[in-house]
């Protein structure tokens, strides 16, 4: 029977196992957080941020791969690598482990008829997102709950990736600006089936403020650009392997695969909660990320794409030229 059935069969204790279960069971890799994000869209597309958590989360799984690739492993030694993959995957990990189970909980309060937002706690969800789901069930702004769940999932990551020691010397201090581009850390690319890329960078890309930004300009263009249908059409025809060629397919010129399919190339990652996690909220003023933001007048990246594969290429060549004397 689908858990969903009767409305007055399930107390709250048996809602909180069920959530906790399918989080760990959809947490398993990039793939599975990607397709729970887009599937969950498809069923509630009032909750608009799953549908870009899903976009935003392809993204994350080509960087994973494109350090699997031919150029990548001339480019950069194992050790970088390996850094590198730890990054986006702990960070894609930790948003969805503190983001699904609210989805779940208003997926919930949905079918049920009643809200359940009480329950955030017990998955030590942020008193911000408790306010801003009671908030939603209460007034349905789309947009307002968009820009709450952007705010909170960077915020999330902030300290335990981005400040974390490790990432923070290996990772965001040591590697130059332009490898950093090259290794697409501030750029986010959502493909269409007619080969057009679009997308946004941003700079200081270990700022929190600059990522809620870029987080708002890509909901902006999934969903205010006139461009969404090319998207959702992308999204529900292309299964998500974690390679580039996923969307490179689409492109012109004569395209081969150049990376792996993430579940070739890497093996799961074992997790582990952090008990002492603190709420971020701790009363911070958040009215600021709320605001209005400036949408650049150039999102189409097609042509920059091709150009930033063959900066890659070129980088490549001569680091092994200078290598070889």
């Amino acid at each position: 029977m689908n858990i969903f059935d009767n409305k007055n069969l399930y107390p709250d204790k048996e809602i909180i196992t069920y959530i906790e279960n399918k989080t760990r069971n959809m947490n398993y890799d990039n793939i599975s957080r990607t397709k729970a994000y887009e599937n969950y869209y498809f069923r509630l597309e009032e909750i608009q941020w799953a549908l870009l958590a899903g976009m935003v989360s392809r993204n994350a799984g080509w960087s994973m791969t494109d350090l699997k690739g031919i150029w990548f492993r001339k480019a950069l030694n194992e050790e970088i690598r390996s850094l590198l993959f730890m990054t986006f995957e702990r960070a894609n990990w930790m948003i969805f482990q503190d983001a699904f189970p609210q989805l779940l909980v208003y997926e919930f309060s949905k079918k049920l008829d009643k809200p359940l937002f009480h329950l955030l706690k017990h998955f030590n969800v942020s008193t911000f997102m408790v306010k801003e789901w009671e908030l939603f069930w209460k007034k349905g702004r789309k947009d307002r709950l968009m820009n709450a769940l952007i705010i909170n999932e960077q915020n999330v990551i902030h300290k335990p990736v981005i400040e974390h020691k490790l990432y923070k010397k290996h990772v965001f201090k040591s590697l130059n600006f332009r490898l950093q581009e090259l290794l697409h850390f501030s750029t986010v690319v959502f493909p269409t089936l007619n080969g057009k890329l679009f997308g946004f960078s941003v700079n200081q890309f270990t700022q929190l403020t600059k990522r809620i930004e870029l987080g708002k300009r890509l909901s902006w263009l999934l969903f205010h650009s006139g461009l969404y249908d090319e998207f959702i059409n992308f999204a529900k025809t292309v299964v998500h392997t974690g390679t580039r060629y996923d969307y490179e397919i689409f492109m012109s010129g004569n395209r081969k695969r150049e990376t792996p399919l993430l579940r070739t190339a890497y093996p799961m990652v074992s997790h582990s909660l952090d008990e002492n996690k603190k709420d971020w909220f701790q009363h911070q003023h958040t009215k600021k990320w709320f605001k209005d933001i400036t949408i650049p007048n150039k999102y189409e990246l097609t042509d920059w794409f091709t150009h930033k594969q063959d900066q890659l290429h070129l980088l490549t060549i001569l680091k092994e030229y200078n290598r070889n004397g």
